[in-house]
């Protein structure tokens, strides 16, 4: 019997071994598990975070533009080019994504972008520290102003002989804040149009005495050989710069800079601005 009894006891004592081993292993098991799902969700959570993370992802970035030439147009053999287009496609390219041109109206070119019908604002825009402050910018890639375009026999010396005369510019564009600004401009009478291409026409057909546009538009579009022969660039008012917005605390603007950094060491950004007639910035 007490034999009987000590292997009795010996079983239970074994079996509770087993138990407690068992118990061991679960509760490290799960630990475990808990672990590599906190470090996945940590993973997901830092990808959400990052815009570039979610371009790469889905494959393509939507690049925001309204038709502006040399920076973004149709040619006339159909092709749709320029500056910006050709920039943008070969840093595209560096980041592993490809580029997805989409027309926007430049007054709602912030509300866009913010609601991700647009990835960025690619089209010869101004940096200013309103922008800088409110989106993530790239540095500086090409230099700009704005100037005065009036037909070539119309007087000018100052923007004080524009006081009382229709001026024409982009909405929302630097052309109407340098309006805004100027005290000759701003006794004008000013009318805001869509793009800066329907300032010229504004001009040239006589219902406007001045446009305000960008340097880089008016010296692509006017003059001799183009289909405004009959207008010139009579002032420039301010030097400012182009760069590429994106939204506010977006990491893709950093891996942009470095695309910056590498076309233009390749000499890519400078064959291009040769060929669209423009200044890169220092």
């Amino acid at each position: 019997m007490k034999k009987l009894i000590s292997f009795a006891v010996a079983g239970m004592f074994a079996l509770s071994l087993a138990a407690c081993g068992s118990s061991s292993s679960a509760a490290a098991s799960i630990t475990e598990s808990s672990a590599e799902s906190t470090a996945a969700s940590t993973a997901d959570s830092a990808a959400a975070d990052s815009d570039l993370a979610y371009l790469q992802n889905k494959g393509k970035m939507t690049i925001g533009y309204t038709v502006y030439e040399p920076m973004n147009y149709t040619d006339e053999s159909g092709t749709f080019t320029g500056f910006d287009t050709e920039l943008a496609t070969a840093v595209c390219e560096k980041l592993g994504v490809e580029p997805d041109f989409v027309e926007i109206n430049w007054d709602t070119k912030e509300t866009e972008l913010a609601a991700k019908s647009i990835d960025c604002i690619w089209n010869g825009l101004t940096l200013t520290d309103d922008r800088e402050a409110n989106m993530a910018c790239t540095k500086p890639y090409v230099k700009n102003a704005q100037v005065v375009v009036m037909k070539a026999d119309a007087d000018y010396t100052s923007t004080a002989d524009l006081a009382g005369k229709t001026v024409v510019a982009e909405s929302g564009s630097a052309g109407e804040t340098t309006i805004e600004e100027d005290e000759g401009l701003q006794q004008a009478d000013f009318v805001a149009k869509s793009v800066q291409t329907d300032c010229l026409m504004e001009v040239a057909a006589g219902t406007a005495d001045a446009a305000v546009l960008d340097l880089t538009l008016a010296s692509a579009m006017i003059g001799e050989g183009t289909d405004y022969a009959n207008l010139v660039i009579k002032d420039e008012l301010n030097v400012e710069e182009y760069g590429v917005a994106f939204r506010k605390g977006s990491d893709v603007a950093a891996a942009v800079d470095t695309a910056f950094d590498e076309l233009k060491a390749d000499g890519t950004m400078q064959t291009l601005a040769d060929k669209y007639g423009l200044t890169l910035a220092d």
